[in-house]
């Protein structure tokens, strides 16, 4: 009896370029990007006959994607390929897999329905667990015994989360990363699967039972039946139950990085409860609950594997992970729905960008930006951050420049290390590139040319108090410049204005610190976060973490001034001198405060300010046209 597997990606072996340059003139319009990651889906089955033939792979398309062999691609020939890209179904999948099942007494045959191309030699792997233990366990020997510094993954769906459990607790002491879907490792709710085949029921009523909810599925039973014949699926379950029991009793022992991915409509097992006992017995463990999905997770449209894994920094190539040279850009897709989740922002606030060429001329838009990095955009941090959701959005349609936000390090904890912190809201920053504060990670961005955005005020300018807006709270002493004059990165100070067009602060930390209850659940809250600057002073160190509330006001608009641009290149050395270094931060610094200045003047001028002539002009010459504003 043949055993099907999955490999389902590899790492590219080019992260650079990103993106082609690509100008969208209407915020609305979805992006569409060159992504270099995308190649044909294919399928490898490795073979060793009986004798002692030598192995052979062959290779064969499961998705179709018109492709160019012209790096210089244009951007209409992109649009083209991207109309043209189809994943194939899964009738498709069912149709692949007939040929599959063909016992002929030989090695497994790994199949993999994935998009990849060539890969690096440190890229790791990722197995699909449907099989045995020992045959999982004896793949991942042999591969940790060629790449010993590379991860492995597993990734267990269902019971087979039991088969990654098990390989994990009986290997300790090589490098796996878990992934486990609606995990079932109890084995209880299997119970009525194997009795209902245990009484001679059909395989066709037990497998309606399992997917009624895939109605796709109903036709291609015959199929499921040739590779699952009723004693098959009897022992199959049979040794899983063991599996599970083996798994259960060893869970001390798995030391694995692990993911589990949990869903809300799960008919089968009980999921959530599974998973959350899981991550309370693993310790280095995530979740991820899919509140409105089924027990075929990775069926349903919408769940993408690969999304998720880039989403919660679950990919690395090494023993850890590096969010700079492990970070894979999104893809067309991914970005567009990005962009809608937070399209809304944009709609409402209608954010008027301004930049500032060459010769010192303010212009509307992003042409005064450089084409190359790398690029150091050093702002203001608005209310909790409210700035950066139309920010980021409109470099990517406007310039294809994808900004790498350098976020505190909260953003990246695993659910559950501080308090009931709800991570998973934000999976999108991390996939659209954001990374942890720290000067190897800002090393990293600058030494990879990157366009990299930072706010020196942090947590203390996000969640300031009531008349504090537009204030600046930097630390004393000088930072970045010194590494952004290292690599030659053009630092460009920018403001952005307008959170006090939609919010109006009412009770803020001042006023929860007088009340004894929530004083002590901000002490509580803060004890688990990182310190960052911890030989600051002053206000830029009080950095607790608390929710400020607000009353919202009918939107008005963002705007943002992006100043001329502060080449560091050729001053390295010249910039080693502290002083002379301090003085180029504090230069910065005043450019914020006068664009800050610059923006709140101006915004005054504007007739377009206030949402209802926003609407009233939208509705009389179209919902995706630019909606005016003052003269620069």
């Amino acid at each position: 009896m043949a055993t099907i597997g999955v490999c389902i990606f590899s790492a590219p072996a080019d992260l650079s370029p990103v993106f082609r340059r690509h100008v969208v003139s209407a915020s609305r319009k979805l992006v569409k990007l060159r992504n270099p990651f995308l190649k044909p889906l294919a399928v490898w089955t490795e073979e060793q006959p009986s004798s002692a033939a030598t192995t052979t792979t062959r290779r064969r398309n499961f998705v179709e994607k018109k492709t160019s062999s012209d790096d210089e691609e244009r951007v209409d020939d992109v649009e083209e390929s991207d109309s043209n890209y189809k994943r194939k179904s899964l009738k498709d999948y069912f149709e692949e897999a007939k040929e599959l099942i063909r016992s002929d007494g030989g090695q497994p045959r790994w199949f993999c329905p994935i998009e990849h191309g060539s890969h690096t030699p440190d890229s790791p792997l990722l197995l699909y667990l449907p099989g045995l233990v020992k045959l999982i366990e004896k793949k991942v020997k042999s591969e940790n015994s060629h790449l010993p510094k590379r991860p492995i993954y597993l990734v267990g769906d269902s019971l087979g989360a039991c088969l990654a459990l098990a390989v994990a607790a009986r290997n300790p002491h090589i490098d796996l990363a878990l992934i486990l879907a609606n995990p079932g490792p109890s084995g209880d709710p299997w119970k009525t699967v194997m009795d209902s085949v245990v009484k001679g029921l059909s395989l066709q009523s037990t497998f309606e039972e399992l997917s009624r909810n895939l109605v796709t599925l109903s036709s291609y039973l015959p199929v499921l039946a040739d590779i699952f014949p009723k004693e098959t699926l009897l022992w199959k379950l049979e040794l899983l139950k063991s599996a599970s029991a083996y798994a259960n009793a060893r869970l001390h022992a798995v030391k694995a990085q692990t993911l589990i991915l949990c869903s809300g409509k799960d008919q089968l097992l009980p999921s959530q409860e599974e998973g959350q006992r899981l991550c309370r017995a693993l310790p280095n463990c995530q979740t991820r609950m899919f509140e409105n999905s089924g027990h075929f997770l990775f069926m349903e449209d919408g769940v993408d594997l690969v999304t998720i894994i880039k989403g919660t920094s679950f990919y690395r190539r090494g023993n850890n992970l590096d969010y700079v040279s492990d970070f894979i850009p999104p893809t067309t897709p991914e970005s567009n729905k990005a962009l809608e989740y937070i399209r809304w922002m944009s709609v409402v606030t209608s954010p008027v960008m301004l930049s500032t060429l060459e010769d010192g001329k303010i212009v509307r838009g992003l042409s005064g930006i450089p084409s190359e990095g790398p690029v150091l955009f050093v702002g203001y941090h608005n209310l909790f951050g409210f700035e950066v959701m139309p920010l980021i959005p409109q470099f990517l349609l406007e310039r294809n420049i994808l900004l790498r936000g350098i976020a505190h390090p909260m953003m990246f904890y695993k659910q559950g290390e501080v308090g009931s912190l709800e991570t998973s809201g934000f999976d999108t920053i991390r996939l659209m590139g954001a990374v942890p504060v720290s000067a190897s990670n800002f090393y990293r961005l600058m030494s990879s040319k990157s366009y990299a955005l930072l706010y020196p005020g942090g947590v203390r300018e996000a969640l300031h108090r009531k008349g504090e807006e537009y204030k600046l709270f930097w630390p004393e002493r000088s930072e970045f410049v010194r590494m952004a004059a290292r690599f030659g990165a053009k630092i460009i100070p920018f403001g952005a204005v307008g959170e006090d067009d939609i919010a109006e602060l009412v009770f803020d930390y001042n006023d929860q610190m007088k009340i004894p209850y929530l004083k002590s659940v901000i002490e509580e809250g803060t004890k688990g976060v990182i310190k960052l600057r911890t030989d600051a002073s002053g206000e830029v160190a009080n950095q607790q973490m608390h929710w400020p509330y607000f009353v919202p006001k009918v939107p008005g608009r963002f705007y943002y001034h992006f100043g001329k641009p502060i080449e560091t290149e050729g001053m390295k050395h010249e910039l080693r001198d502290r002083e002379k270094s301090h003085e180029l931060y504090l230069q910065v610094k005043s450019e914020v405060e006068k664009s800050l200045a610059y923006l709140k003047e101006k915004r005054e001028h504007d007739p377009y300010r206030e949402l209802l002539p926003r609407l009233v002009y939208q509705a009389t010459n179209g919902f995706t046209s630019e909606v005016p504003t003052f003269e620069p």
